[in-house]
């Protein structure tokens, strides 16, 4: 399941249980659109309540991010888990995609609001 919510400075996408496939399509449907109203949007990403992911969505996350990774700013990664963390910093890797990981929202959210702390 997954929330999206426009902020000034972009998005703040939360994901909760299940991260699918139709999820993500939502999640580059609003990504696409608020990258052509606000230039290059920032993201807040909080996988904190995230329990698994499917494969056909990680393979999606990574085509989209690698065929689009210019047109976002900085990605603030909020995880509490160890492997949920571990696997976004991977598909960071392999997108080039700016990102910074936090434990808290409250944290990732003054980091996004205050460009110059980042």
């Amino acid at each position: 399941m997954i929330s999206i919510r426009e902020q000034d400075y972009g998005l703040d996408v939360a994901l909760y249980n299940e991260f699918t496939l139709g999820d993500f399509k939502l999640f580059e449907e609003a990504l696409l659109k608020r990258s052509g109203e606000h230039g290059k949007p920032d993201v807040l990403l909080d996988l904190s309540g995230i329990k698994d992911f499917t494969l056909d969505m990680a393979m999606e996350e990574v085509r989209f991010m690698r065929a689009h990774e210019n047109e976002f700013g900085r990605f603030a990664v909020v995880a509490d888990d160890t492997w949920i963390r571990l696997a976004a910093h991977l598909s960071g890797l392999l997108t080039r995609v700016p990102a910074e990981y936090f434990n808290t929202v409250e944290d990732a959210q003054d980091w996004l609001n205050n460009p110059a702390t980042a």
